[in-house]
Protein backbone atom coordinates (compact mmCIF):
# COMPACT_ATOMS: atom_id res chain seq x y z
CA UNK A 1 0.00 0.00 0.00
CA UNK A 2 1.37 3.26 -0.67
CA UNK A 3 1.35 5.81 2.26
CA UNK A 4 -0.31 8.86 0.34
CA UNK A 5 -0.23 11.01 4.07
CA UNK A 6 3.07 10.77 4.28
CA UNK A 7 3.71 11.30 1.16
CA UNK A 8 2.13 14.46 0.73
CA UNK A 9 4.27 16.08 3.35
CA UNK A 10 7.32 16.01 0.94
CA UNK A 11 5.31 16.01 -2.21
CA UNK A 12 7.64 19.53 -3.38
CA UNK A 13 10.89 18.07 -2.88
CA UNK A 14 9.75 14.16 -4.23
CA UNK A 15 8.87 15.87 -7.54
CA UNK A 16 12.58 16.09 -8.21
CA UNK A 17 13.93 12.72 -7.06
CA UNK A 18 12.93 10.73 -10.14
CA UNK A 19 15.73 8.78 -10.48
CA UNK A 20 16.24 8.29 -6.18
CA UNK A 21 15.79 3.84 -6.57
CA UNK A 22 18.98 2.02 -7.36
CA UNK A 23 19.72 -1.35 -8.81
CA UNK A 24 20.56 -1.97 -5.35
CA UNK A 25 20.22 -0.03 -2.21
CA UNK A 26 21.73 -0.25 1.37
CA UNK A 27 20.17 1.22 4.20
CA UNK A 28 22.58 2.89 6.75
CA UNK A 29 21.12 2.79 10.25
CA UNK A 30 22.12 4.85 13.30
CA UNK A 31 22.09 2.84 16.25
CA UNK A 32 24.04 4.81 18.45
CA UNK A 33 23.29 5.89 22.28
CA UNK A 34 21.76 9.14 21.22
CA UNK A 35 18.84 6.86 19.66
CA UNK A 36 17.47 6.23 23.25
CA UNK A 37 16.86 10.24 22.67
CA UNK A 38 12.70 11.22 22.60
CA UNK A 39 10.42 12.56 19.92
CA UNK A 40 6.98 13.38 21.16
CA UNK A 41 7.43 10.97 24.36
CA UNK A 42 8.69 7.93 22.58
CA UNK A 43 12.29 6.71 22.17
CA UNK A 44 13.80 7.32 18.19
CA UNK A 45 14.98 3.90 18.35
CA UNK A 46 11.10 2.64 18.94
CA UNK A 47 9.94 5.35 16.14
CA UNK A 48 12.77 3.80 13.82
CA UNK A 49 12.06 0.70 14.03
CA UNK A 50 7.62 1.34 13.87
CA UNK A 51 8.63 3.41 10.61
CA UNK A 52 10.87 0.51 8.87
CA UNK A 53 8.15 -2.02 9.42
CA UNK A 54 5.69 0.08 8.07
CA UNK A 55 7.59 1.30 4.94
CA UNK A 56 9.01 -2.22 4.15
CA UNK A 57 5.87 -3.52 3.85
CA UNK A 58 5.41 -0.80 0.32
CA UNK A 59 8.82 -2.11 -1.01
CA UNK A 60 7.95 -3.05 -4.73
CA UNK A 61 8.48 -7.03 -5.40
CA UNK A 62 12.24 -7.93 -6.55
CA UNK A 63 13.71 -4.19 -5.30
CA UNK A 64 17.08 -5.41 -3.75
CA UNK A 65 17.82 -4.32 0.13
CA UNK A 66 20.17 -4.74 2.53
CA UNK A 67 21.27 -3.34 6.38
CA UNK A 68 24.36 -2.02 7.44
CA UNK A 69 24.15 -0.54 11.37
CA UNK A 70 26.29 0.96 13.96
CA UNK A 71 27.18 1.59 17.03
CA UNK A 72 24.85 -1.10 18.58
CA UNK A 73 27.24 -3.46 20.24
CA UNK A 74 29.59 -1.45 21.73
CA UNK A 75 30.06 2.02 23.30
CA UNK A 76 32.96 4.07 22.61
CA UNK A 77 33.93 2.11 19.58
CA UNK A 78 34.25 3.79 15.88
CA UNK A 79 34.69 0.23 14.28
CA UNK A 80 31.34 -1.36 15.62
CA UNK A 81 29.68 -1.54 12.18
CA UNK A 82 27.51 -4.62 11.41
CA UNK A 83 26.20 -5.61 7.92
CA UNK A 84 23.31 -7.33 9.20
CA UNK A 85 21.27 -8.09 6.40
CA UNK A 86 23.42 -8.49 2.66
CA UNK A 87 21.51 -6.51 -0.39
CA UNK A 88 18.88 -9.23 -1.30
CA UNK A 89 15.66 -9.31 -2.90
CA UNK A 90 12.54 -9.88 -0.09
CA UNK A 91 14.66 -9.15 2.92
CA UNK A 92 12.07 -6.97 4.10
CA UNK A 93 11.14 -9.11 6.82
CA UNK A 94 14.81 -10.02 7.82
CA UNK A 95 15.61 -6.12 7.80
CA UNK A 96 12.43 -5.41 10.31
CA UNK A 97 13.68 -8.58 12.22
CA UNK A 98 16.83 -7.10 13.21
CA UNK A 99 16.16 -3.50 13.87
CA UNK A 100 13.44 -4.65 16.44
CA UNK A 101 16.20 -6.47 18.61
CA UNK A 102 18.59 -3.25 18.23
CA UNK A 103 19.82 -1.86 21.96
CA UNK A 104 21.86 1.36 20.46
CA UNK A 105 24.56 2.47 22.85
CA UNK A 106 27.58 3.55 20.80
CA UNK A 107 29.28 6.22 18.62
CA UNK A 108 28.69 7.84 15.75
CA UNK A 109 30.93 6.01 12.78
CA UNK A 110 28.60 7.60 10.04
CA UNK A 111 31.61 7.83 7.55
CA UNK A 112 33.15 4.69 7.35
CA UNK A 113 29.53 2.91 7.33
CA UNK A 114 28.65 4.69 4.22
CA UNK A 115 31.99 3.46 3.00
CA UNK A 116 31.88 0.35 3.36
CA UNK A 117 28.20 0.07 2.41
CA UNK A 118 29.54 1.59 -0.77
CA UNK A 119 32.33 -1.24 -1.03
CA UNK A 120 29.46 -3.93 -0.18
CA UNK A 121 27.28 -2.85 -3.41
CA UNK A 122 30.59 -2.38 -5.46
CA UNK A 123 29.91 0.91 -6.07
CA UNK A 124 32.78 0.84 -9.00
CA UNK A 125 31.13 -1.58 -11.06
CA UNK A 126 27.47 -1.09 -10.49
CA UNK A 127 24.76 1.22 -10.01
CA UNK A 128 24.43 1.37 -6.14
CA UNK A 129 22.52 3.59 -3.81
CA UNK A 130 23.19 4.22 0.41
CA UNK A 131 20.38 5.59 2.49
CA UNK A 132 21.75 6.80 5.17
CA UNK A 133 19.21 7.25 8.64
CA UNK A 134 21.48 9.37 11.33
CA UNK A 135 20.47 10.84 14.52
CA UNK A 136 23.65 12.78 14.94
CA UNK A 137 27.06 14.03 13.38
CA UNK A 138 30.32 11.91 13.25
CA UNK A 139 32.23 11.01 16.06
CA UNK A 140 34.57 9.20 14.90
CA UNK A 141 37.13 12.42 13.32
CA UNK A 142 36.58 10.95 9.82
CA UNK A 143 35.57 14.10 6.74
CA UNK A 144 32.01 12.79 5.42
CA UNK A 145 32.59 15.73 2.67
CA UNK A 146 35.23 13.99 1.57
CA UNK A 147 34.18 10.89 1.52
CA UNK A 148 31.12 11.72 -0.78
CA UNK A 149 33.40 13.49 -3.23
CA UNK A 150 35.53 10.17 -3.65
CA UNK A 151 32.66 7.96 -4.14
CA UNK A 152 30.91 10.28 -6.66
CA UNK A 153 33.97 10.38 -8.82
CA UNK A 154 34.72 6.69 -7.96
CA UNK A 155 31.54 5.26 -9.12
CA UNK A 156 29.62 4.18 -12.03
CA UNK A 157 26.56 5.89 -11.01
CA UNK A 158 26.92 5.95 -6.77
CA UNK A 159 23.97 8.05 -4.56
CA UNK A 160 23.43 8.59 -1.07
CA UNK A 161 20.47 9.92 0.44
CA UNK A 162 20.71 11.13 3.71
CA UNK A 163 17.99 11.27 6.61
CA UNK A 164 18.66 13.68 9.44
CA UNK A 165 16.29 12.23 12.17
CA UNK A 166 15.94 14.89 14.78
CA UNK A 167 18.73 16.85 13.92
CA UNK A 168 18.27 20.88 14.29
CA UNK A 169 18.81 22.80 10.94
CA UNK A 170 22.48 23.56 11.12
CA UNK A 171 23.53 19.78 12.14
CA UNK A 172 21.63 18.75 8.98
CA UNK A 173 24.03 21.42 7.10
CA UNK A 174 26.96 19.30 8.12
CA UNK A 175 25.63 15.79 7.21
CA UNK A 176 23.73 16.75 3.96
CA UNK A 177 26.99 17.12 1.82
CA UNK A 178 27.54 13.16 1.78
CA UNK A 179 23.47 13.39 -0.21
CA UNK A 180 24.28 16.79 -2.36
CA UNK A 181 28.29 16.02 -3.21
CA UNK A 182 26.73 12.38 -4.67
CA UNK A 183 24.17 13.93 -6.62
CA UNK A 184 21.42 12.10 -3.54
CA UNK A 185 18.50 14.82 -1.44
CA UNK A 186 18.72 14.94 2.14
CA UNK A 187 15.48 14.78 3.83
CA UNK A 188 14.72 16.52 7.54
CA UNK A 189 12.89 14.58 9.45
CA UNK A 190 11.61 15.64 13.09
CA UNK A 191 8.67 13.35 13.88
CA UNK A 192 7.58 9.90 13.14
CA UNK A 193 5.46 10.86 10.03
CA UNK A 194 8.37 12.68 8.64
CA UNK A 195 10.29 9.90 8.96
CA UNK A 196 7.78 7.58 6.99
CA UNK A 197 7.68 10.16 3.87
CA UNK A 198 11.52 10.41 3.64
CA UNK A 199 12.23 6.43 3.87
CA UNK A 200 8.96 6.26 1.42
CA UNK A 201 10.56 8.14 -1.01
CA UNK A 202 14.06 6.66 -0.99
CA UNK A 203 13.26 3.15 -0.32
CA UNK A 204 9.80 2.34 -0.77
CA UNK A 205 7.99 4.68 -3.61
CA UNK A 206 11.03 6.51 -5.80
CA UNK A 207 10.11 5.13 -9.25
CA UNK A 208 13.15 3.78 -11.18
CA UNK A 209 15.07 5.78 -13.41
CA UNK A 210 14.45 5.63 -17.12
CA UNK A 211 16.47 6.78 -20.16
CA UNK A 212 15.74 10.17 -21.01
CA UNK A 213 13.88 9.51 -24.18
CA UNK A 214 11.60 7.10 -22.48
CA UNK A 215 10.87 9.11 -20.47
CA UNK A 216 10.05 11.84 -22.83
CA UNK A 217 8.15 9.21 -24.67
CA UNK A 218 5.88 8.43 -21.80
CA UNK A 219 2.64 9.59 -20.96
CA UNK A 220 1.40 11.19 -17.98
CA UNK A 221 -0.59 9.55 -15.67
CA UNK A 222 -3.98 10.94 -15.44
CA UNK A 223 -5.17 12.56 -12.20
CA UNK A 224 -7.69 10.68 -10.08
CA UNK A 225 -11.08 11.80 -10.08
CA UNK A 226 -10.57 11.75 -5.54
CA UNK A 227 -7.03 12.18 -4.54
CA UNK A 228 -7.48 10.12 -0.95
CA UNK A 229 -10.16 8.05 -0.45
CA UNK A 230 -9.92 8.03 3.19
CA UNK A 231 -9.95 10.91 5.61
CA UNK A 232 -9.01 10.30 9.65
CA UNK A 233 -10.00 12.81 12.37
CA UNK A 234 -9.98 13.09 16.09
CA UNK A 235 -10.81 15.36 18.24
CA UNK A 236 -10.40 15.17 22.32
CA UNK A 237 -14.61 15.90 22.70
CA UNK A 238 -18.09 15.59 21.10
CA UNK A 239 -17.73 18.96 18.84
CA UNK A 240 -14.25 20.02 19.75
CA UNK A 241 -11.51 21.09 17.41
CA UNK A 242 -9.78 18.82 15.18
CA UNK A 243 -6.50 17.62 16.55
CA UNK A 244 -4.83 17.78 13.44
CA UNK A 245 -0.86 17.45 13.66
CA UNK A 246 -1.02 16.98 17.14
CA UNK A 247 1.57 14.17 17.05
CA UNK A 248 0.11 12.98 20.28
CA UNK A 249 -2.40 10.50 18.33
CA UNK A 250 -0.94 7.49 17.24
CA UNK A 251 -3.17 5.03 14.40
CA UNK A 252 -2.66 1.76 13.26
CA UNK A 253 -4.92 0.73 10.17
CA UNK A 254 -5.80 -3.21 10.75
CA UNK A 255 -8.15 -4.99 7.39
CA UNK A 256 -11.23 -6.32 9.33
CA UNK A 257 -11.82 -10.05 9.60
CA UNK A 258 -15.04 -11.58 9.42
CA UNK A 259 -16.42 -10.90 13.10
CA UNK A 260 -15.48 -6.96 12.59
CA UNK A 261 -11.67 -7.21 14.74
CA UNK A 262 -8.66 -6.18 13.70
CA UNK A 263 -6.82 -8.83 11.36
CA UNK A 264 -3.66 -9.70 11.22
CA UNK A 265 -0.71 -6.83 11.06
CA UNK A 266 -1.07 -3.34 10.60
CA UNK A 267 -1.46 -1.76 7.16
CA UNK A 268 -0.08 1.53 8.30
CA UNK A 269 0.77 3.71 11.34
CA UNK A 270 0.65 7.69 11.59
CA UNK A 271 1.78 9.88 14.45
CA UNK A 272 -1.47 12.62 13.38
CA UNK A 273 -4.66 13.40 14.54
CA UNK A 274 -5.93 13.99 11.04
CA UNK A 275 -4.49 12.41 8.04
CA UNK A 276 -5.54 11.32 4.70
CA UNK A 277 -4.97 8.06 2.49
CA UNK A 278 -5.52 5.29 0.21
CA UNK A 279 -7.22 1.53 0.45
CA UNK A 280 -8.67 -0.64 -1.43
CA UNK A 281 -12.30 -1.07 -1.09
CA UNK A 282 -12.81 -3.73 1.56
CA UNK A 283 -13.45 -2.85 5.33
CA UNK A 284 -11.00 -1.85 8.20
CA UNK A 285 -10.14 -1.33 11.59
CA UNK A 286 -8.84 2.51 12.89
CA UNK A 287 -7.20 2.19 16.11
CA UNK A 288 -6.03 5.26 17.75
CA UNK A 289 -4.37 6.12 20.73
CA UNK A 290 -4.06 8.90 22.58
CA UNK A 291 -0.09 9.29 23.97
CA UNK A 292 -0.44 5.69 24.68
CA UNK A 293 -2.96 6.30 27.57
CA UNK A 294 -6.37 6.63 25.86
CA UNK A 295 -6.67 4.43 23.53
CA UNK A 296 -10.21 4.00 20.76
CA UNK A 297 -10.80 2.22 17.45
CA UNK A 298 -13.65 2.87 14.45
CA UNK A 299 -14.76 0.10 12.00
CA UNK A 300 -14.78 2.01 8.32
CA UNK A 301 -15.25 0.73 5.43
CA UNK A 302 -13.63 1.89 1.34
CA UNK A 303 -15.85 2.22 -1.45
CA UNK A 304 -15.12 2.82 -5.02
CA UNK A 305 -15.68 6.18 -5.94
CA UNK A 306 -16.66 7.28 -2.02
CA UNK A 307 -14.51 9.47 0.27
CA UNK A 308 -14.55 7.17 3.87
CA UNK A 309 -14.12 9.83 7.41
CA UNK A 310 -13.02 7.18 9.81
CA UNK A 311 -14.03 9.93 12.87
CA UNK A 312 -12.68 9.42 16.64
CA UNK A 313 -13.28 11.04 19.81
CA UNK A 314 -11.27 9.84 22.84
CA UNK A 315 -13.53 11.64 25.03
CA UNK A 316 -10.30 12.84 27.51
CA UNK A 317 -8.19 16.60 28.48
CA UNK A 318 -5.35 17.57 29.03
CA UNK A 319 -3.89 18.21 32.39
CA UNK A 320 -0.74 19.93 33.44
CA UNK A 321 0.43 19.52 36.96
CA UNK A 322 3.41 21.35 38.92
CA UNK A 323 4.53 19.41 41.52
CA UNK A 324 5.72 22.11 44.14
CA UNK A 325 7.80 21.82 47.77
CA UNK A 326 5.34 24.72 48.62
CA UNK A 327 2.38 26.88 47.71
CA UNK A 328 4.71 29.65 47.14
CA UNK A 329 7.79 27.92 45.57
CA UNK A 330 8.08 29.56 41.88
CA UNK A 331 9.40 26.65 40.10
CA UNK A 332 8.23 23.01 39.87
CA UNK A 333 10.56 20.16 41.89
CA UNK A 334 12.51 18.58 39.35
CA UNK A 335 13.52 15.64 41.86
CA UNK A 336 9.56 14.89 42.52
CA UNK A 337 7.72 11.70 41.00
CA UNK A 338 4.11 12.56 39.55
CA UNK A 339 2.31 8.90 39.52
CA UNK A 340 -1.00 9.07 37.48
CA UNK A 341 -3.76 6.55 37.28
CA UNK A 342 -6.67 6.33 35.44
CA UNK A 343 -9.26 3.85 33.70
CA UNK A 344 -6.40 1.07 34.34
CA UNK A 345 -3.80 2.98 32.75
CA UNK A 346 -0.65 4.31 35.17
CA UNK A 347 2.65 6.04 34.55
CA UNK A 348 4.83 8.09 36.25
CA UNK A 349 6.51 11.36 35.15
CA UNK A 350 9.60 13.50 37.05
CA UNK A 351 8.69 16.90 37.33
CA UNK A 352 6.30 18.77 35.57
CA UNK A 353 3.85 16.33 33.84
CA UNK A 354 2.23 16.97 31.19
CA UNK A 355 -0.49 14.21 29.81
CA UNK A 356 -3.74 13.62 28.25
CA UNK A 357 -6.76 11.70 29.95
CA UNK A 358 -10.05 9.80 29.66
CA UNK A 359 -13.33 11.86 31.15
CA UNK A 360 -13.46 11.52 34.87
CA UNK A 361 -11.18 11.05 37.73
CA UNK A 362 -7.21 10.88 37.54
CA UNK A 363 -5.16 9.68 41.05
CA UNK A 364 -2.27 11.78 41.79
CA UNK A 365 0.24 10.24 43.68
CA UNK A 366 3.11 12.90 44.37
CA UNK A 367 6.51 11.69 45.89
CA UNK A 368 9.61 13.70 47.03
CA UNK A 369 11.79 11.64 48.59
CA UNK A 370 9.61 10.18 51.65
CA UNK A 371 7.12 12.80 51.39
CA UNK A 372 4.07 12.02 49.59
CA UNK A 373 0.80 13.64 48.97
CA UNK A 374 -2.35 11.70 47.20
CA UNK A 375 -5.20 13.71 44.94
CA UNK A 376 -7.80 12.95 42.96
CA UNK A 377 -9.10 15.68 39.93
CA UNK A 378 -12.25 15.35 37.60
CA UNK A 379 -11.39 15.42 34.29
CA UNK A 380 -14.34 16.36 31.83
CA UNK A 381 -14.03 15.83 27.98
CA UNK A 382 -12.36 18.24 26.05
CA UNK A 383 -10.83 20.28 29.16
CA UNK A 384 -7.58 22.23 29.83
CA UNK A 385 -6.61 21.32 33.36
CA UNK A 386 -3.17 23.20 35.06
CA UNK A 387 -2.81 22.86 38.58
CA UNK A 388 0.21 22.62 41.67
CA UNK A 389 0.29 19.30 43.35
CA UNK A 390 1.90 20.48 46.83
CA UNK A 391 4.49 17.25 48.46
CA UNK A 392 5.53 19.63 51.59
CA UNK A 393 9.68 18.50 51.76
CA UNK A 394 12.39 20.12 52.80
CA UNK A 395 16.29 19.26 52.34
CA UNK A 396 18.54 18.79 54.82
CA UNK A 397 22.62 19.52 53.74
CA UNK A 398 24.31 16.44 55.76
CA UNK A 399 27.51 17.33 57.49
CA UNK A 400 29.57 16.31 60.47
CA UNK A 401 32.19 17.08 63.19
CA UNK A 402 34.66 15.34 65.03
CA UNK A 403 34.46 17.21 67.83
CA UNK A 404 32.77 20.06 69.08
CA UNK A 405 34.66 23.58 67.04
CA UNK A 406 36.87 20.85 65.50
CA UNK A 407 37.82 19.15 62.33
CA UNK A 408 35.00 18.54 60.02
CA UNK A 409 34.38 14.95 59.37
CA UNK A 410 35.38 14.48 55.10
CA UNK A 411 34.47 10.66 54.02
CA UNK A 412 32.25 8.96 52.30
CA UNK A 413 31.76 6.31 54.85
CA UNK A 414 29.57 8.32 57.02
CA UNK A 415 26.03 7.09 57.62
CA UNK A 416 23.84 9.76 57.55
CA UNK A 417 19.99 8.95 58.61
CA UNK A 418 17.00 10.90 59.75
CA UNK A 419 14.69 9.61 62.57
CA UNK A 420 11.51 10.31 64.35
CA UNK A 421 12.09 12.74 66.88
CA UNK A 422 9.88 10.39 69.27
CA UNK A 423 10.78 6.90 69.98
CA UNK A 424 9.14 3.94 69.77
CA UNK A 425 7.55 1.95 72.99
CA UNK A 426 10.73 -0.04 72.56
CA UNK A 427 12.96 2.94 72.14
CA UNK A 428 14.09 2.92 68.29
CA UNK A 429 12.81 5.57 66.48
CA UNK A 430 11.36 5.45 62.44
CA UNK A 431 13.72 5.85 60.06
CA UNK A 432 12.60 8.42 57.58
CA UNK A 433 15.49 8.96 55.09
CA UNK A 434 19.33 8.18 55.04
CA UNK A 435 22.02 8.68 52.75
CA UNK A 436 25.97 8.21 52.88
CA UNK A 437 28.65 10.45 52.61
CA UNK A 438 29.45 14.07 53.84
CA UNK A 439 27.92 17.01 52.15
CA UNK A 440 24.93 14.74 50.80
CA UNK A 441 21.04 15.61 50.42
CA UNK A 442 18.25 14.58 52.33
CA UNK A 443 14.30 14.92 51.65
CA UNK A 444 12.22 15.22 54.49
CA UNK A 445 8.67 15.84 55.26
CA UNK A 446 8.55 19.47 57.37
CA UNK A 447 8.90 18.88 61.07
CA UNK A 448 10.61 17.85 64.14
CA UNK A 449 13.09 15.22 63.33
CA UNK A 450 16.69 13.66 64.47
CA UNK A 451 19.50 13.76 62.22
CA UNK A 452 22.07 10.56 62.96
CA UNK A 453 25.87 10.09 62.01
CA UNK A 454 27.55 7.27 61.71
CA UNK A 455 31.43 6.48 61.26
CA UNK A 456 33.13 3.17 62.42
CA UNK A 457 32.34 3.12 66.00
CA UNK A 458 30.75 6.34 66.71
CA UNK A 459 28.07 7.42 66.35
CA UNK A 460 26.13 11.29 66.87
CA UNK A 461 23.14 12.88 66.84
CA UNK A 462 21.05 16.09 67.33
CA UNK A 463 17.34 17.09 66.67
CA UNK A 464 16.25 20.08 64.14
CA UNK A 465 12.97 21.13 62.82
CA UNK A 466 12.72 22.03 59.50
CA UNK A 467 9.78 23.71 57.05
CA UNK A 468 8.89 22.79 53.64
CA UNK A 469 10.71 24.24 51.07
CA UNK A 470 13.57 25.22 53.80
CA UNK A 471 17.26 23.93 53.11
CA UNK A 472 18.83 23.55 55.64
CA UNK A 473 22.67 22.14 57.08
CA UNK A 474 22.66 20.44 59.97
CA UNK A 475 25.91 19.30 61.96
CA UNK A 476 26.27 16.22 63.73
CA UNK A 477 29.29 16.15 66.66
CA UNK A 478 30.06 12.22 66.50
CA UNK A 479 32.45 13.03 69.05
CA UNK A 480 35.48 10.85 68.39
CA UNK A 481 38.98 10.09 67.51
CA UNK A 482 41.01 8.23 65.24
CA UNK A 483 43.17 5.22 66.53
CA UNK A 484 45.02 3.87 64.27
CA UNK A 485 47.19 0.56 64.46
CA UNK A 486 50.19 -1.24 63.56
CA UNK A 487 51.21 -4.99 64.18
CA UNK A 488 54.03 -6.65 61.73
CA UNK A 489 53.41 -9.86 61.49
CA UNK A 490 49.71 -10.08 62.76
CA UNK A 491 47.10 -11.84 61.65
CA UNK A 492 43.90 -10.45 63.65
CA UNK A 493 44.00 -7.36 65.48
CA UNK A 494 40.77 -6.21 67.77
CA UNK A 495 39.72 -2.92 69.82
CA UNK A 496 38.45 -3.63 72.83
CA UNK A 497 37.24 -1.30 75.74
CA UNK A 498 39.48 -0.57 78.87
CA UNK A 499 36.52 -0.94 81.03
CA UNK A 500 35.56 -4.13 82.05
CA UNK A 501 31.53 -4.74 82.91
CA UNK A 502 30.06 -6.06 85.48
CA UNK A 503 30.52 -9.64 84.39
CA UNK A 504 34.03 -8.90 83.98
CA UNK A 505 34.07 -8.74 80.23
CA UNK A 506 35.25 -6.34 77.87
CA UNK A 507 33.32 -4.95 75.02
CA UNK A 508 34.63 -5.64 71.61
CA UNK A 509 34.05 -2.42 69.14
CA UNK A 510 35.77 -3.56 66.34
CA UNK A 511 38.19 -6.12 64.57
CA UNK A 512 40.03 -6.72 61.41
CA UNK A 513 42.27 -9.40 59.47
CA UNK A 514 45.50 -8.64 58.99
CA UNK A 515 48.80 -6.48 60.51
CA UNK A 516 46.94 -3.19 60.08
CA UNK A 517 43.73 -1.50 60.96
CA UNK A 518 41.74 2.36 61.96
CA UNK A 519 38.75 2.75 63.38
CA UNK A 520 36.67 5.86 64.66
CA UNK A 521 35.94 5.41 68.07
CA UNK A 522 34.60 7.43 70.95
CA UNK A 523 37.03 9.30 73.40
CA UNK A 524 38.57 6.75 75.91
CA UNK A 525 40.79 4.20 77.44
CA UNK A 526 40.59 1.14 74.85
CA UNK A 527 42.85 -2.18 74.62
CA UNK A 528 44.23 -3.44 71.61
CA UNK A 529 44.60 -7.29 71.58
CA UNK A 530 46.37 -9.16 68.34
CA UNK A 531 47.27 -12.25 67.62
CA UNK A 532 49.57 -14.24 65.29
CA UNK A 533 50.20 -17.54 63.16
CA UNK A 534 51.54 -20.44 64.08
CA UNK A 535 53.44 -20.53 67.94
CA UNK A 536 53.77 -16.13 68.40
CA UNK A 537 51.81 -16.09 71.81
CA UNK A 538 49.51 -13.02 71.48
CA UNK A 539 50.22 -9.22 72.76
CA UNK A 540 48.42 -6.40 74.30
CA UNK A 541 48.83 -2.84 73.85
CA UNK A 542 46.83 -0.04 75.38
CA UNK A 543 45.58 3.24 73.52
CA UNK A 544 43.51 6.24 74.38
CA UNK A 545 41.40 8.03 72.01
CA UNK A 546 40.40 12.20 72.46
CA UNK A 547 37.50 13.51 70.13
CA UNK A 548 39.26 15.47 67.06
CA UNK A 549 42.30 13.71 67.47
CA UNK A 550 44.57 10.91 65.67
CA UNK A 551 45.70 8.59 67.72
CA UNK A 552 48.76 5.78 66.39
CA UNK A 553 49.91 2.58 68.09
CA UNK A 554 51.79 0.01 67.26
CA UNK A 555 52.19 -3.15 68.59
CA UNK A 556 55.72 -4.86 67.75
Amino acid sequence: MRLKAAFMLLAGLLAATETIAADKTMIVLDASGSMWGQIGGRSKIEIARETLGTVLKSVPAGTELGLMVYGHREKGSCSDIELAVPPGAGTGEAITSFVSGLNPKGKTPLTQSVEQAADILKYTEDKATVVLVTDGLETCEAAPCALASALESKGVDFTTHVVGFGLTEEEGKQVACLAENTGGKYFQASDASQLVAALTATVAEAPMSKPAEEVAEAEPEPEPAIAFNTEFDSVLSEGGPSLGDNDNVFWEIYKADAGGKPAGDYLESQYKGKFSGNYPPGKYIAVATLQSAVKREVPFEVKDGAVAKPFINFDAGHLTIHPKRTPEAAEDDADAAVEIAFGGYSTTYYGTAKFYASAGDVKLIGKIGPSIVEETVSVKAGETIERDLVIGSGVVLNKAIYAEGGTAVDSGNVFFEVVAANKNIDGTRKSIAYNYGTGTKLDVPPGEHVLTAKLGSATGEIPFTIKAGEMKEVTVNINAGVLAITAPGASFIEILSAAKDIQGNQKSMSYNYGAEWQDTLPPGDYIVAVKYEGDVAPKQAKATVKAGERSEVAVQ
